[in-house]
């Protein structure tokens, strides 16, 4: 917003100039008009000595503004210039400390393996991988390995709603009654108030999680949505913030019920194709298809051993069904910063990272959630955060095995995800460092690399 406000200003310095000079240039002429209408007499040398004189004021008068507005243009390109070249060099110092510092998160800490992007001002600036994606086959990661996302998954649910709303299929007040008509909530006439816009932003009204231990031990999804009316209600549709995976899945039936499509493939179809996220998929079976992806670990006699990928949250695609690469996501997370306007609009941006309620308990705690961040709502899909007095556009994401986290600095057009194949959690202060970095923050060691022996190679 502050660029833009800018642009105008120079705009209308530019345009003010050029006024000034058109003037300049027309005044010999209006002199020439005025002799000859006989203002100034032909006989009369004093007067048009009078009248030279004036002129001559007038001259310098405009001559003075022009110099003015002049130098108050270049003092603003100037300072524009000088705005722009720290937003950069913070940006390469981001890029710079982060990649050093996921190199050490897996040499000292043992993490197994990370994929990393960062963008700045419509740049992909680092797609990169480290480690390894098997402990086993010691096969590294780079920028092309596949990841499973976890949450990070509820990005897509809502720009995948925000198209649809925007072709008028669905509306954010689209009640899900309305095609879901066997829904039950504890409440019936919650069940017919409950919205599109409530369930992505996880104002059910149900308790925190509502049945996501009950998908764990294997129960379809189905059978979890029908179980939803058995469920205590905690408030009305809309008044409170809950997260939830069950819930917020009910928008993939939504999808099917106005487009008569599968949810994944109208994801795919709008999202990943025109971006070209190529190796973006949904499901176990497409992420164990792809060239290369990163094995899921966790932890077995002190060491990490490699698993397959659990089935479970996979059967929820809405809340946690997408895999992807760095190279995948620097794709994203340009079009959410504003680069792809042919995929996803301003408008529809600004909706999805405008917060819609409160969630207090993001900024309590250790770590840079309690330090850094001063308020905290969930949006659309996304967490929305005032970090260090900056906007924060955030979601994190966690199943057995994987980890990832994803921010967008949106007044310095700045992103990083970050995606590892382990339950550990050190890798969540690359993105702070990455953010403190962008900021010109002070320095923290947010990694915990400087606080803990180094154990190299522990895997």
């Amino acid at each position: 917003m502050i660029a833009q406000n800018t642009d105008r200003t120079g705009d209308s310095l530019k345009e003010r100039r050029i006024g000034i000079y058109d003037r300049l240039k027309r005044i010999p002429c209006a002199v020439r008009r005025r002799a000859r209408a006989g203002a100034i007499h032909e006989k009369s040398g004093l007067g048009i000595c009078l009248l030279l004189g004036r002129c001559a004021i007038v001259v310098v008068t405009l001559l003075l503004a022009a110099v003015q507005v002049a130098t108050a243009a270049d003092s603003l390109d100037s300072g524009r210039g000088a705005q722009a070249s720290k937003a950069v060099r913070n940006a390469d110092t981001a890029v710079r400390r982060v990649e050093e510092l996921a190199a050490r998160v897996v040499d000292e800490a043992g993490v197994t393996g990370i994929g990393l992007a960062i963008v700045h001002d419509g740049m992909v600036l680092s797609e990169r991988g480290f480690g390894v994606t098997d402990v086993s086959t010691k096969e590294a990661v780079d920028a092309d390995t596949v990841f499973r996302l976890a949450s990070l998954s509820k990005t897509f649910a809502s720009a995948l709603a925000a198209q649809l709303i925007d072709d008028g299929a669905l509306r954010w007040e689209s009640r899900i009654a309305d095609q879901l008509p066997a829904l039950k909530l504890h409440d019936i006439q919650a069940a017919q108030q409950l919205s599109v816009l409530d369930i992505l932003s996880h104002r059910v009204g149900l308790p925190y999680n509502t049945y996501d231990r009950d998908l764990e031990a294997n129960q379809p999804y189905p059978l979890l949505v029908a179980k939803l009316g058995d469920a205590p209600a905690t408030c009305q549709p809309g008044d409170c913030y809950a997260y939830q995976n069950i819930a917020f899945s009910l928008i993939g039936d939504m999808v099917f019920a106005v487009t008569g499509d599968f949810y994944s493939h109208q994801v795919e179809r709008r999202l990943f194709h025109p971006l070209g996220m190529y190796s973006a998929t949904y499901g176990r079976d497409a992420l164990e298809a792809s060239v290369r992806w990163a094995r899921p670990h966790i932890r077995s006699r002190g060491r990490w051993q490699a698993v397959r990928p659990k089935e479970t949250y996979y059967r929820i695609p809405p809340a946690a069904g997408v895999n992807a690469s760095a190279r995948d996501m620097s794709q994203w997370l340009l079009a959410q910063l504003g680069d792809r306007p042919d995929v996803l609009s301003a408008a529809q941006l600004k909706t999805m990272h405008t917060g819609q309620v409160d969630t207090p308990g993001e900024i309590r705690g250790a770590g840079w959630r309690g330090e850094r961040v001063r308020d905290a709502q969930y949006g659309i899909g996304w967490r929305v955060f005032d970090y260090a007095g900056q906007p924060l556009i955030f979601h994190a994401g966690a199943v057995q095995g994987y980890r990832a986290m994803m921010a967008l600095l949106p007044d310095q057009n700045f992103g990083i995800v970050l995606m590892w194949n382990c339950e550990s959690g050190a890798p969540s202060g690359l993105l702070a460092t990455a953010l403190d970095d962008m900021l010109a923050l002070p320095s923290r060691d947010w990694t915990g690399l400087e606080r803990v022996p180094k154990r190299r190679n522990r895997r």
